[in-house]
């Protein structure tokens, strides 16, 4: 005898679908604190208890049961008939020694920084500030990371991961082969500039970013063994660039600050960038329509944190304009992120 068929599931109301949404602070949260707890490093070599994972993280076991019991209905972990928990291809990218590890990107969320600006949404759109402004008293985040070091380093390693996948998409979407000398400006640990200079062997490159954000970089372009063709300079975006190159490189900058700081950047480009040279920059364009668009979505980050914005390519535009530069071309690449592409006008 055949086992009868399950019932199709059957589509969520309107006010179901809206309950969804409405927890996903919940489940973000949720994955936070087991990244931070370093819970899928456990499970790495079989499946355990909920009370043997609490033992080696200092938890309370039933606490933390009901949190992986949740996100085992989400398929983050696999809940077997004992009670033990295992990785599934999700959490497998909490792991820390994985290369597609997501996990400082997940422990970021749980920072107060981000949670206690979020925080602030109504006054934001009630009064334009930033949520960050209102929750901590600061203009950017960087000031906090400055101040909170362990938090910054968190921070840095969520940039690199968000920009693993990211780095090869682009490298492959434009003809970074031209230059003679590429500077990824506010270039954080150098993945994206790596990325580049391994799949174009002419170009030289210089990740220059904050001092102690280009520590991070130095080891990350040895590993690589691009160090004979790569090297990192300390400095501030705000004062000046490394002068001469044909190729500017701005990954994530630009939609982090409101106008009058994103023209003090490229204003700085401007003037140290060669007459032929161009600015590139890696952003989340906006387009037109009402279908779904995570970019909209990442624009609410920055009207929170930083009070800066995803642009349309209309106002990339102006922007560029009003500091010296014609707008090119906007290049679509496999990632999210497309390359807005400027000359010096």
């Amino acid at each position: 005898m055949s086992s009868p068929e399950a019932a199709p599931q059957a589509r969520p109301s309107p006010a179901q679908a809206l309950q969804q949404m409405l927890t996903g602070a919940w489940v973000a949260q949720s994955i936070s604190v087991i990244a931070t707890l370093g819970v899928a490093d456990l499970l790495k070599d079989g499946p355990k208890t909920a009370q043997q994972l609490a033992e080696q993280t200092s938890t309370h076991a039933d606490s933390l049961y009901r949190v992986l019991r949740a996100l085992a209905t989400l398929g983050v972990f696999a809940e077997t008939d004992d009670a033990r928990f295992a990785l599934t291809p999700i959490s497998q990218c909490l792991r820390s020694d994985t290369p597609d590890s997501f996990r400082n990107a997940a422990r970021m969320s749980r920072l107060p920084i981000f949670w206690k600006s979020w925080g602030e949404l109504l006054d934001c759109v009630k009064t334009g500030e930033t949520g960050l402004k209102r929750a901590f008293g600061m203009i950017n985040p960087f000031e906090h990371f400055a101040q909170h070091p362990e938090e910054g380093a968190i921070f840095n390693g969520a940039m690199t991961e968000m920009s693993r996948d990211v780095g090869p998409a682009i490298a492959a979407a434009y003809d970074f082969g031209k230059f003679r000398t590429i500077v990824d400006a506010g270039g954080g640990h150098g993945s994206l500039l790596i990325s580049i200079l391994r799949r174009h062997p002419a170009p030289r490159g210089l990740v220059f970013d904050l001092p102690q954000v280009v520590k991070g970089a130095q080891p990350a372009i040895a590993a690589a063994g691009l160090s004979p063709r790569c090297e990192t300079v300390a400095g501030n975006l705000f004062e000046s660039v490394p002068s001469g190159a044909d190729a500017y490189i701005l990954k994530a900058i630009i939609h982090g600050f409101e106008r009058e700081n994103c023209l003090k950047i490229l204003s700085n480009i401007r003037q140290a960038i060669a007459p032929q040279g161009r600015l590139l920059l890696i952003e989340r364009v906006i387009h037109a329509g009402s279908e779904p668009s995570f970019n909209k979505i990442a624009d609410l980050q920055m009207l929170v944190m930083s009070g800066g914005r995803e642009r349309t390519p209309a106002e990339y535009e102006e922007l560029l304009g009003a500091a010296g530069f014609t707008l090119a071309q906007v290049h679509a690449t496999a990632a999210p992120q497309s390359i807005v592409e400027g000359i010096p006008a």
